[in-house]
């Protein structure tokens, strides 16, 4: 997938969200979606689904899908089962099963009504429906919010295993251990590095050392010019003061 001058900004806003952004992705890669709350995260993700108008091209073969899935209150009384195909386009129910068996082993919420679920079911259900297709690069956003640590293992270790999407979450020890890429997005740009979390981290924390050092260094020296110009001016007010009520004519006797 290749971003190409990317920029987008919303109507009621003068600033842009991106502003001619270009990067490549290789959508077999783990990507984790790092940056700021409000900094764009999940604007990105819907760019990549079409759900917005921008300038510039995103460049790509790949069908996208998403995570989580907006469940009607209709789908709230049914099981599973019944409504996957209303969610995910051609899911196919055994497929489903396949990945409920690899994420948690316990096929049989999918035939009990989905409100009397639990978040960490309900969580696992829309993430083996997410990974049942083929091909699709997927965007996850924030997978693991409200679940308890036993359902965080089980997300994590299955996201560990798999490969091609875009994560997004705060769930630090999920990032390092289920992903290879790192999608950074700063102020108006995104840049990406290799690695986990905690690579990207210390990499962070290197350069904002040296940048740290750079700065003192250029204060010490602009201190350094700004005392030296003092003293000149202190030599030269004092030069001038030897020169005052001096006639370079001398009066005749």
């Amino acid at each position: 997938m290749n971003v190409n001058n990317l920029t987008f900004s919303y109507e009621e806003s003068f600033d842009n969200i991106f502003d001619n952004v270009s990067f490549s992705i290789d959508t077999n890669w783990k990507l984790g979606f790092i940056g700021r709350n409000g900094k764009g995260k999940t604007t990105f993700l819907n760019l990549l689904l079409g759900k917005y108008q921008y300038s510039g091209s995103i460049i790509t073969q790949t069908v996208f899908d998403y995570f989580p899935y907006c469940i009607t209150q209709k789908q709230m009384q049914m099981p599973a089962a019944e409504f996957i195909d209303e969610i995910k386009n051609q899911c196919e129910l055994w497929r489903v099963v396949r990945e409920l068996e690899q994420l948690c082993g316990n096929t049989e919420i999918l035939y009990r009504n989905f409100c009397t679920l639990s978040l960490g079911e309900r969580t696992k259900i829309l993430l083996a429906v997410l990974f049942s297709g083929e091909n699709d690069f997927l965007l996850i956003d924030e997978p693991t919010n409200h679940l308890d640590q036993k359902s965080r293992e089980n997300v994590k270790a299955y996201l560990s295993l798999k490969k091609g999407f875009i994560l997004v979450s705060h769930d630090r020890d999920l990032l390092d251990s289920c992903i290879d890429h790192v999608l950074v997005l700063n102020r108006q740009t995104i840049e990406i590095q290799s690695g986990n979390f905690s690579t990207w981290w210390e990499n962070k924390q290197r350069k904002d050392q040296f940048a740290k050092m750079e700065n003192e260094k250029h204060l010490k020296e602009i201190n350094k010019l700004k005392q030296a110009a003092a003293q000149i001016s202190r030599w030269a007010d004092k030069n001038e003061s030897t020169k005052i009520g001096f006639d370079p004519v001398k009066e005749p006797d």
